[in-house]
């Protein structure tokens, strides 16, 4: 895991080297300025000339000053160096989560997703910082603390060499308790941040049914959720310090206590007592900081662990295998003996012995009611799943042969879901072609029905959209992502329901416009409206994730019933 963690160091490594080098440089001052102090107090105890005693305080405040700016510059180092570490994890994870597929994303879930990226990498940055910093410079102020104290004083050293076994098996039991549950706190983080972007992502459902009020005690239950998680993780870990600080005073009134009486006996004169308190403050303020150390190790391992869990995730759906060179000749697609299941089993599966041909060119209407896999039909077509078994063919080739790019650049694909970036019209429209003339630019809005309502607005093009598109109705945002996906000419199109909040009238234009500029483009249309699809050269019926019927309107209305039902039903509607 760390090995996995460190190839995120990248053009930062130098400052994991140039930390500890700067702490090293202000440990050794450390550790010899209370050798200078002793010298200090025993001179004027022994009644030595002033200019010598000042010459000793002046190398004690050179020492001193060389001691500071070599932490001063540890900091500094120290923070650039964890500070360009989480940059790199956190693209290293973005990266990752953009090669998933959606099974991918669906088995972390957005939110938790969030979290890794945001609070997790924060945890593992704190513990780097704390680590190229504590790491060498607390075992090397103990070890070298431990020395000079033990060269002073033998006899008085078994004081605290007594507490330092106390003080480890104390920091040991802590961690080990605390780590499970560091990961329970993170997963109810995770539960919060879901339920702060369901609330976000649904304010307008959220205030049309006045549900303020509901969604403000979800969210108090989620943040106490989480307080209650912290103060169980963090009531182990509180209980260090005060520990730690009551063993240092124990042990430093030992010394004082013992030493003192050492100092009247004449075995032992002021200037070693002061300088062996100091370092036996030094080598307790290593075991503190060292325990510390360990201690946001432990926190930081369930948030390492998680952000490992993205970064060994293996995308389900790749280039392996395929050609980099080979582009779909033709709109065509085959579905030959197709079974497919979101949960991966052959028990539940969502689309069953799926055998279909389109040619080239056509337009496909695809109706069915809620459920019955319209929509996972054509997600194999651009490889956003993959098949249990059987092929997808586009362009007479298996899907699989083509590179994610070559494929997904020759299928253009408008969701259910609108979605839409903060940026202009413009900038988002560009996103089917990113070098798009403005002339283009105009013409896919155009067939999409939505030059009209663009060119109402003052800046045009140029409108600046809210995070979503928040300042276009529904309708418009259809058009616009219609538009967007025109704008790449593919050789396939697939509109899943995304004429639903259109007129008839602008539907009726829409459709009139893919007849008339998109003679050789393969088009698929999933629709409630029978209306959107009556003009198709064939309509596809699915029902509980099978081929019930194929044929054109007239066809499917004498031989199909599903058809007839949906057809009749929606006419009396409209009656």
């Amino acid at each position: 895991m760390i090995r996995k963690l460190a190839k995120s160091l990248g053009e930062y490594k130098k400052y994991a080297i140039l930390t500890p080098a700067a702490m090293i440089g202000e440990v050794l001052m450390e550790i010899l300025i209370p050798v200078v102090m002793a010298r200090i107090v025993n001179g004027v105890q022994q009644g030595e000339d002033v200019w010598t005693v000042v010459k000793w305080g002046f190398l004690m405040v050179v020492m001193a000053i060389f001691s500071l700016l070599c932490g001063g510059l540890a900091g500094a180092f120290a923070a650039r160096g964890a500070a360009g570490f989480s940059k790199n994890l956190r693209n290293r994870l973005f990266k990752k989560v953009q090669a998933f597929s959606f099974s991918n994303v669906d088995k972390f879930s957005t939110a938790s997703l969030v979290t890794r990226l945001t609070t997790d990498v924060n945890n593992v940055q704190n513990a780097y910082m704390m680590l190229i910093r504590s790491a060498i410079r607390s075992p090397f102020m103990l070890i070298g603390a431990l020395f000079m104290a033990l060269s002073i004083n033998p006899r008085l050293s078994i004081v605290f060499l007594i507490a330092i076994p106390v003080l480890a098996g104390g920091a040991a039991l802590i961690m080990t308790k605390a780590h499970p549950l560091f990961e329970k706190m993170l997963k109810k983080y995770d539960g919060l941040n879901a339920s702060v972007q369901e609330n976000l992502v649904g304010i307008r459902v959220v205030k049309a049914f006045v549900r303020e009020r509901r969604e403000i005690e979800k969210f108090e239950v989620s943040a106490d959720e989480v307080r209650r998680a912290q103060v169980r993780a963090e009531r182990l870990v509180v209980l260090n310090m005060p520990a730690m600080q009551l063993t240092m005073y124990l042990c430093t009134l030992s010394i004082v206590w013992f030493g003192g009486q050492m100092v009247i006996g004449g075995s032992f004169d002021v200037g070693g007592l002061t300088a062996f308190v100091s370092y036996i403050v030094q080598i307790l303020m290593s075991l503190m900081m060292l325990s510390m150390l360990f201690i946001t190790m432990i926190i930081s391992m369930a948030s390492a662990r998680r952000i490992c869990e993205v970064l060994d995730e293996e995308p389900d759906i790749s280039d392996e295998g395929a050609s980099p060179d080979l582009l779909p000749a033709d709109g065509s697609i085959e579905f030959k003996n197709v079974n497919f299941s979101y949960l991966k089993d052959e028990e539940k599966l969502n689309l069953k012995d799926i055998d279909l041909v389109i040619h080239s060119g056509e337009t496909i209407g695809i109706i069915g009611g809620t459920g019955s896999s319209k929509t996972s039909l054509v997600q194999l077509i651009p490889r956003l799943y993959d098949p249990m078994s059987g092929e997808v063919l586009v362009g007479g080739r298996n899907v699989k042969e083509y590179t994610l790019s070559n494929l997904r650049g020759e299928v253009a694909m408008v969701l259910q879901k609108n979605v839409l970036f903060s940026g202009t019209i413009r900038e988002n429209l560009a996103w089917g072609k990113e070098n798009a003339t403005d002339e283009e630019i105009v013409e896919a809005a155009k067939c999409a029905a939505a030059h009209d309502f663009i060119s109402s607005f003052p800046e045009g093009y140029d409108t600046v959209l809210g995070q979503g598109g928040v300042n276009l109705s529904g309708g418009q945002k259809q058009r616009l992502c219609i538009a967007r996906a025109l704008l790449k000419k593919p050789k396939i199109i697939i509109l899943d329901d995304s004429t639903s909040a259109v007129d008839t009238a602008t539907d009726a234009h829409i459709r009139a416009a893919f007849r008339s500029r998109l003679g050789d483009t393969t088009t698929l249309i999933i629709a409630q409206r029978i209306t959107s699809v009556m003009d198709a050269d064939r309509i596809i019926v699915m029902n509980d994730g099978e081929i019930n019927g194929v044929g054109t309107h007239e066809q499917l209305l004498e031989n199909n019933e599903i058809y007839r039902e949906v057809y009749n039903s929606q006419q009396k509607g409209e009656d």
